[in-house]
């Protein structure tokens, strides 16, 4: 199948040494990237992993109308707010009958119903695996393992800067050297109190909502609260008493909707979520069937992503 990559740049890069490491088994080929900062490139035999970049098309439109693409990857940068450019760009894949699969968290955490409805209406499919925990099976388990079963609600630990920057603070190190230090790691997003006023926890919790319970939402539903108030002492106190503060997400489902929240939580060190050390994240699905499930990733990055991207490839091919 013949592919379109919008915004080439860590994770596209990883993806297309995955899918020539997988091109024995999965015939899929890149034959079009665009990117803001170094042009477009097209081939219909297939873009090379470094593409030789020329000028830049004009637009999102032209670009998916020149590659003649089946699919389109779409891996620009996150806007929280409104899930756009990324929305559009989906839209416009639909429009010209392309299926879509992405790992931009802000569509799934603004617009996941309506993106749903119109590709139902168009007949596309429409996957974002690596929106949540960087390619870990979250929405195809639902997909394909738990058929009759509704999620009731989650519980989640499921930022990785935070995480990193709580594990220097227990150190006793300050907020600002844990910043230093998931930087040098390359998890913060470009402005790293995104992560720790709960932001990127609020849009995941928005997302994981909007796909397994029909919420509806957006991050700005979700009541939230960061890390930015603790201290090294604080966490100290809770590890004497055998406690372990946590970033975690939380949706559960009330008679007046879905209730979402992020909050730096005192566990119990024992609690599956407490479990989470460096770029590791935990969720637990409460369902209505098959009581908790959880998933766990260890340490995740750039192939992992990736990863989720091309199974979400193969999940469309499966299902045409």
């Amino acid at each position: 199948m013949r592919i379109a990559v919008l915004g080439y740049g860590r994770v596209a890069r990883a993806l297309a040494r995955l899918i020539a490491q997988q091109r024995h088994v999965y015939p899929f080929r890149i034959v079009a990237a665009h990117t803001l900062r170094h042009g477009t490139a097209y081939d219909l035999y297939g873009l090379p992993e470094e593409p030789a970049f020329g000028p830049a098309a004009a637009d999102a439109e032209e670009f998916l109308d020149r590659s003649q693409a089946e699919i389109l990857v779409e891996l620009t940068a996150l806007n929280p707010d409104n899930g756009e450019p990324a929305a559009s760009h989906i839209r416009a894949a639909f429009l010209r009958g392309m299926h879509v699969a992405t790992a931009n968290k802000g569509p799934i955490a603004c617009c996941y119903a309506d993106l749903a409805e119109e590709a139902r209406r168009a007949g596309v499919e429409f996957r974002f695996e690596s929106a949540v925990m960087d390619g870990a099976p979250v929405f195809n388990l639902a997909r394909h393992c738990l058929p009759g079963t509704g999620v009731i609600g989650f519980a989640g630990a499921l930022n990785s800067t935070t995480q990193v920057i709580l594990d220097a603070m227990r150190r006793g190190l300050t907020l600002e050297d844990g910043i230093e230090e998931a930087r040098r790691l390359g998890v913060t997003e470009a402005d790293p109190w995104f992560d720790i006023d709960g932001w990127d926890s609020a849009c995941k919790a928005a997302a994981l909502a909007n796909v397994l319970m029909d919420a509806r939402v957006t991050p700005a539903a979700v009541n939230r609260r960061g890390i930015g108030r603790l201290t090294p002492e604080k966490i100290a106190e809770a590890e004497r008493a055998g406690k372990r503060i946590v970033l975690v997400s939380r949706g559960r489902r009330t008679p007046q909707g879905v209730k979402l929240r992020v909050r730096a939580e005192v566990l119990d060190a024992r609690d599956m979520l407490a479990q989470a050390r460096g770029t590791s994240n935990v969720l637990v699905l409460h369902t209505d069937t098959m009581g908790e499930l959880g998933v766990f990733s260890q340490n995740p990055g750039l192939d992992q992503t990736a990863y989720g991207v091309f199974a979400d490839l193969v999940d469309i091919a499966r299902s045409l």
